[in-house]
C-alpha cells in the first residue's frame, strides 16, 4: 500500500471512531525538543559529562543510586526534571486533543513516557496511564511506605558540567530519609506503581466503546511495553515510527516518519474528510 492510500485509511479510520487510544514511546517527545535516551549513544549525547564517570547508563539510572549517592542520582534527574517542566509539547500533542475532543468517548492515554506533556496539553490525569511513573511525583528511596507525593515544591540546582545535585538533597516526609522519583528505573526493586486504578479504568473505558482507533507513537521494540499495548487492542491500529513502522497484516497500518510530520500530514487528510 503506498504512503497516500495509507493516510487515507488512517484518516477514515480517525473519523468514524468514537474514541482514540493513544499509546506513546520515548520518540514522542523528540519534536519538543527533548533528548532522546534510547541506547548508549543517545545516553552519552545528552549528556557528555558522564561518560567521564564510567558508568553505564543502567548504573545511573539506578533507584540503588539514591541510596549510595542521591548527589550523583539527583544528578541526572534533577536536570531531567528541570528540563521537562521548561520544555513545552509540539504541536502533534494538540492534534490529538483536537480529534479526540471531537469524539464522543474522547481519548485514553498509554505512555512510557515520564515527562507530562500530555497533562500539560489538557488531558485529565485520570485518561492518563504513565506505565514507568512519573518524574513530577516523589517516592522514598528505600522505600519506607507506599505514599507518592507531588514533586511541586522541589527545585533541584545542578552542577551540569559535572552532573551533580548542589541544593538540598529532598527527604521522605514520613522517615527523613532520601526521597527520589516515582520513576520505574533498571532492575528496580523500589519502585512504588501508583497505576494500577488508571490501568483498570482504561480496561472499562475500551469496553464501552464500539469502535475505537489506536495511534501509536514511536514506541521502541527494545522495551516493547507501548507496542504490546497497541497491539492488544487492534485491528485498527495507526504506527507512527521512525525507526520500524512495520505491523502484521490486519492488525493496521505502519506510517514512516516523525511524530509530529506524520501528524500533521493525517491531520490534512482528516479535515478534508470533515
Amino acid at each position: 500500500m503506498e504512503l497516500h492510500e495509507k493516510l487515507e485509511t488512517a484518516s477514515r479510520w480517525l473519523t468514524d471512531a468514537n474514541g482514540i487510544l493513544i499509546t506513546a514511546g520515548a520518540g514522542m517527545g523528540v519534536d519538543s525538543g527533548l533528548p532522546d535516551f534510547r541506547g548508549e549513544a543517545g545516553f552519552w549525547s545528552a549528556y557528555p559529562a558522564l561518560r567521564t564517570q564510567s558508568m553505564s547508563v543502567q548504573e545511573r539510572a539506578s533507584g540503588s543510586l539514591f541510596l549510595s549517592r542521591p548527589d550523583l542520582a539527583w544528578g541526572f534527574y534533577g536536570h531531567w526534571l528541570n528540563l521537562y517542566r521548561r520544555v513545552q509539547p509540539h504541536p502533534g500533542f494538540d492534534i490529538l486533543r483536537r480529534w479526540s475532543d471531537g469524539m464522543e468517548h474522547g481519548a485514553f492515554v498509554f505512555t512510557s513516557n515520564v515527562d507530562g506533556h500530555f497533562q500539560k496539553v489538557g488531558y485529565p490525569e485520570r485518561r492518563v496511564v504513565q506505565c514507568h511513573g512519573t518524574i513530577h511525583a516523589l517516592q522514598c528511596a528505600r522505600p519506607c511506605s507506599i505514599d507518592v507525593w507531588a514533586a511541586d515544591e522541589f527545585y533541584p540546582e545542578v552542577d551540569e558540567e559535572h552532573c551533580l545535585l548542589t541544593s538540598t538533597i529532598p527527604k521522605c516526609p514520613r522517615c527523613g530519609g532520601v526521597a527520589r522519583p516515582n520513576i520505574l528505573m533498571f532492575n528496580d526493586e523500589g519502585w512504588i506503581d501508583t497505576r494500577r486504578r488508571r490501568r483498570l479504568r482504561l480496561e472499562a473505558w475500551l469496553l464501552t466503546i464500539a469502535r475505537w482507533v489506536v495511534v501509536e507513537l514511536v514506541a521502541g521494540r527494545a522495551i516493547p511495553t507501548v507496542r504490546h499495548m497497541s497491539e492488544r487492542n487492534g485491528p485498527r491500529i495507526i504506527r507512527i515510527s521512525t525507526d520500524d513502522c512495520a505491523i502484521e497484516p490486519g492488525q493496521g497500518i505502519g506510517l514512516p516518519g516523525r511524530a509530529l510530520d506524520v501528524l500533521k500530514m493525517l491531520d490534512e487528510q482528516v479535515t478534508g474528510h470533515g
